[in-house]
């Protein structure tokens, strides 16, 4: 009587290597694409928020944080240029998250795409002005 142990064949691993191999370069391509595109969608929901809280700012001390004091007033009673008087601050549970990134959100006040208001930009995946589909900037004026 001969005894036979279990197991796999070369040939079954063979085409089991061979549909992960598929999946993966089919599916991977497709993931890659989205996270692209989900890191987009959050820098433009942060910039959003980011906007509601220079117009709370706004609303209690009569102007936008300047250039100079940055998005970080939202955080702390800025200590350089104009002080408010009226800071009910902070406007932001935390502190100024970067952008998915990992780059800090671009804020000039008075704008220079938006005079009457504030710029706020996200260079996006390559840091730099300018660029296409993910490298392209996410503008508040756009929004």
């Amino acid at each position: 009587m001969r005894s036979r142990q279990g197991g796999f064949t070369l040939i079954e691993i063979i085409v089991v290597v061979i549909i992960l191999g598929l999946l993966v370069g089919l599916v991977g391509p497709q993931v890659v694409g989205r996270v692209g595109q989900s890191r987009v969608e959050v820098a433009a929901a942060q910039i959003e928020m980011l906007a509601t809280q220079l117009d709370l700012y706004r609303l209690d001390n009569g102007g936008y944080p300047t250039s100079e004091q940055g998005l970080a007033a939202l955080w702390e009673k800025p200590s350089v240029g104009p002080r408010p008087s009226h800071w009910r601050g902070p406007y932001s549970r935390k502190s100024i998250p970067p952008d998915p990134w990992g780059n800090p959100y671009v804020y000039r006040y008075p704008g220079v795409e938006n005079p009457r208001g504030y710029d706020l930009v996200s260079h996006a995946a390559d840091g730099r002005p300018g660029g296409e589909g993910e490298a392209a900037d996410i503008q508040s004026w756009e929004r």
